[in-house]
């Protein structure tokens, strides 16, 4: 008998749920409910709204059984990295979570390094320095709410806390632990003489526990509500850990993968961390994978600044489709200007038009003015930036990179394939879309038994899902133009 799976994956802008039909040899997918995630503004912060992404998940339950779908053989939840809540003496939660882009954690690097520097503390965790990581967000805390801190009983992160919430059962999945920058990147455990020396209390702290387990069923308040009993499984709860186990490549591939949505994680799975001084050069991140493996990426802005050019349009005109904006792109002249999508000033919301205008503007460039010109620059720099970080892996793994895999929902951007595959002078090999809905799937398959290991739940993906190839062929111009790109990131810095 064929088994139905659960998945409800959560980005950093929407969410939905996904049901999946294993029949013993092929996936089929289908989406049972879609939801905008938007953070909130309110006391001087944004923040997520967690109790209406609880109630998402409750809808999309319901939804299942209004339809007369009642035998669901397990459920996983996933969400994107490092941000998490803080529950009480009654395991209540203290607020809701702050939003990893919040102005929260400014100046709260610069705190941390004081006390344990820049290389020892990428040599303890492997995790490339981003503002918004836990370790920052835990001392934006201690430093100006520590009161809250004082208080907390424990510490979970997003997938974990909506996992506490379905099944009453508290955990820390390895994969979304490993995005902290607060875990020994060696020993797979929270390190803790890190928390001590930044003065974060560690008995909040939740062990850390591998992915692809059952930790529970739904609680009895939710049969109550939905008429449905769920198992739920630990999967790889980070968005991108999940996605990687759905990159249909095969065993001594040479690839790449990107998981490409609004932020692109670029990177190779390998078996152990890398700490070297080349990799610690140029911030790659040794993230947890399923099986202990090792992500080793790059995190690179993606296609957040498009989302939000596109979002400042609509505000402007009125809604505008895809193909619209495409045809627009396409009739703009190319490789007119760049930007560095992961210059400081494209980080948070707003005004973003105008941003990537003036970076345009101070790095001596022609300005883009038409929406198909700005958009144009947006998505020939992404692919562009593409190739500079997989330059930046060959040399630090000092192999060769033949391909590029891409999977999420940038696949089903084919100008910005195809300018990946110009670009970077490799084949792009483009799928699945809901990646990281099928590798939360594929995570839960492993969890009940019905498949053995990554590879062979790889192997179901090629036979499920589709891939489709972009050549890198009519490449004129683009390798004077790579030239010009690593000019002018260089004088944006």
């Amino acid at each position: 008998m064929g088994k139905k799976l659960l998945t409800f994956d959560f980005g950093a802008s929407s969410g939905r749920g996904i049901l999946a039909d294993f029949d013993g040899s092929r996936l089929d997918f289908r989406e049972i409910h879609r939801f905008v995630n938007d953070p909130v503004q309110a006391f001087g912060h944004y923040y997520w709204d967690i109790l209406r992404l609880f109630g998402e998940i409750k809808t999309g339950i319901g939804n299942l059984y209004r339809e007369g779908v009642k035998d669901v053989a397990s459920m996983g939840v996933d969400t994107w990295g490092v941000d998490f809540a803080l529950l009480d003496e009654y395991d209540k939660p203290l607020s809701n979570p702050f939003y990893y882009r919040d102005s929260l954690t400014d100046g709260a690097m610069e705190r941390v390094y004081s006390v344990i520097p820049k290389a020892e503390l990428y040599d303890r965790t492997g995790i490339q320095f981003m503002k918004f990581n836990t370790i920052f967000q835990l001392e934006a805390i201690r430093h100006r709410y520590p009161k809250l801190l004082e208080r907390a009983k424990t510490m979970l992160l997003m997938p974990d806390m909506l996992n506490y919430m379905l099944t009453g059962v508290k955990t820390a999945e390895l994969s979304m632990a490993s995005t902290t920058q607060l875990m020994d990147v060696r020993t797979r455990s929270w390190d803790r003489e890190i928390f001590d020396r930044l003065g974060i209390p560690t008995d909040m702290l939740v062990p850390i526990t591998d992915p692809g387990r059952v930790i529970g069923n739904t609680s009895a308040q939710i049969l109550d509500e939905t008429r449905m009993s769920i198992p739920v499984v630990s999967v790889c709860g980070h968005d991108t850990g999940s996605a990687v186990i759905a990159v249909p490549m095969k065993p001594g591939e040479s690839c790449a993968y990107i998981s490409c949505g609004t932020w692109s994680l670029l990177g190779v799975e390998l078996s152990e961390p890398n700490t070297t001084d080349r990799a610690f050069a140029v911030e790659y991140t040794n993230e947890a994978g399923f099986g202990r493996t090792i992500r080793f990426l790059k995190n690179i802005m993606g296609l957040w600044i498009y989302q939000e050019i596109k979002r400042e349009l609509e505000h402007e005109f009125g809604k505008i489709d895809y193909a619209t904006l495409d045809a627009e792109i396409e009739a703009a002249r190319p490789l007119a200007a760049f930007i560095d999508p992961d210059a400081g000033d494209f980080f948070e919301k707003g005004h973003m038009i105008e941003k990537v205008r003036n970076y345009c503007r101070v790095t001596g460039q022609t300005v883009p003015e038409k929406r198909g010109e700005i958009l144009r620059c947006v998505l020939e720099s992404l692919a562009m930036k593409y190739r500079y970080a997989t330059e930046q892996l060959e040399k630090i793994l000092d192999k060769p990179i033949d391909t590029i895999r891409v999977v999420g929902g940038g696949c089903k951007d084919k100008l910005l394939m195809k300018f990946t595959a110009k670009a970077s002078a490799r084949p792009v090999m483009a799928g699945p879309v809901e990646a990281t809905a099928v590798g939360n799937t594929c995570a839960q398959l492993i969890a009940i038994g019905e498949i053995e290991n990554i590879w062979q739940a790889r192997q179901l993906v090629s036979d499920s899902c589709d891939v489709k190839e972009y050549s890198p062929d009519n490449r004129d111009g683009w390798e004077d133009a790579y030239g010009r790109f690593l000019d002018i990131i260089d004088k944006g810095e």
